[in-house]
């Protein structure tokens, strides 16, 4: 039995000096083996070959099965790497703001042939930042819709849990998302809606502590709060910054929304409002009401009005309000002047925080 090991030891050492391939070197390996149980087969017991290779074939018929069982498991081990490998995507080289993927093109193509938005237009979607304030019910639309229209970096700041009680109208938000901050819901619900933006959450309520640094990072606010104080602190913010804040409201049955832009030449939200309405007199939603898809219609005109100012398309609703009455199916506009007086944009106005 030695004798043919030694030989299948020579058989490999040799064919690797001369260069032959491993698969070659196996092939005859094997036809050695064949031939060993050919002699144990054919020639009689005590025949000297038969002494020499070990005088019975049952060695050699465990060695096959154990060398049978090793390249088995070679070849799957084989098979599994080679599947791992190809399941492991290829690393994808970084793409410069201004340009377009296929995936991407095909995806805007109905903006692209667009003659108010065209490439150039989307390419500045693309390259543009917009703060939402609020992912609740004019904030879930309206980051919908920036998501799939291709903003390329969104921010959420929202420090409320989604309820079930949102779900009749915060179409963003699931019943499996019933206790999640709103703001990872609405990152889950864009991210998979458009894997090309890059949506920034912030767990938290805004204050003057960070407004003036959030905002600094953002070309265009958009304010789906539903309550004065912060509404008042994100104006009073973006004027003081030269930003545009999209704005939008609702009431029971009826919308409103506009662009404030004094840095544009149009009036600030506290020219509209100079104060806050006394308790009572504008109740918020849960105690008036909403109809569940007036939310819905309001924030995406509010998305309608910062794809216009980010692009330069169309006329935002600057210096004008848009109010939308939904039990009658009515729109009206209004004018909005800037008041001189104003104290955050007028001519004595502080334009700080």
């Amino acid at each position: 039995m030695m004798l043919v090991l030694g030989l299948a030891a020579l058989i490999w050492g040799l064919g690797h000096l001369l260069g032959a391939s491993r698969m070659a070197r196996l092939y005859l390996l094997a036809l050695l083996y064949v031939a060993v149980l050919m002699v144990h087969v054919a020639l009689p017991e005590g025949h000297p070959l038969r002494l020499a290779t070990g005088e019975s074939a049952a060695p050699w018929l465990i060695l096959g099965g154990l060398g049978a069982l090793v390249l088995a498991y070679a070849a799957v081990l084989k098979r599994v790497k080679a599947r791992a490998v190809a399941a492991v995507p290829a690393p994808t080289p970084p793409r410069a703001a201004d340009r377009f993927g296929d995936s991407e093109l095909e995806r805007y193509a109905r903006h692209i042939v667009l003659r108010e938005l065209g490439g150039p237009g989307q390419k500045r979607l693309k390259q543009a930042k917009v703060l939402v304030i609020g992912a609740g019910g004019l904030g879930a639309p309206a980051l919908q819709y920036l998501a799939a229209a291709g903003v390329g970096t969104i921010g959420v700041i929202d420090d409320d849990v989604v309820e079930n009680a949102n779900l009749q109208r915060q179409v963003i938000h699931t019943d499996a998302r019933i206790g999640m901050p709103k703001v990872f819901s609405a990152e889950a619900a864009m991210t998979a809606q458009n894997p090309h933006v890059t949506v920034r959450p912030y767990r938290r309520r805004l204050d003057a502590e960070i407004a003036q640094e959030l905002f600094a990072d953002y070309d265009l606010i958009l304010d789906g709060t539903d309550n004065f104080t912060t509404r008042y602190l994100a104006n009073r913010t973006a004027v003081a910054l030269g930003k545009p804040l999209v704005s939008g409201a609702l009431s029971q049955w009826e919308g409103q929304l506009s662009v404030f832009h004094p840095a544009g030449g149009a009036p600030c939200y506290q020219c509209l409002f100079p104060e806050a309405p006394a308790p009572g007199l504008a109740p918020s939603c849960a105690e008036a009401g909403v109809l569940g898809p007036l939310p819905g219609v309001v924030g995406a005109m509010m998305a309608v009005e910062a794809i216009k100012v980010l692009t330069g398309a169309g006329q935002p609703l600057l210096g004008e309000m848009l109010i939308y009455d939904a039990l009658w199916g009515e729109t009206r506009k209004i004018r909005i002047s800037r008041r001189q007086d104003c104290p955050i944009c007028g001519e004595g106005g502080a334009h700080a925080v």
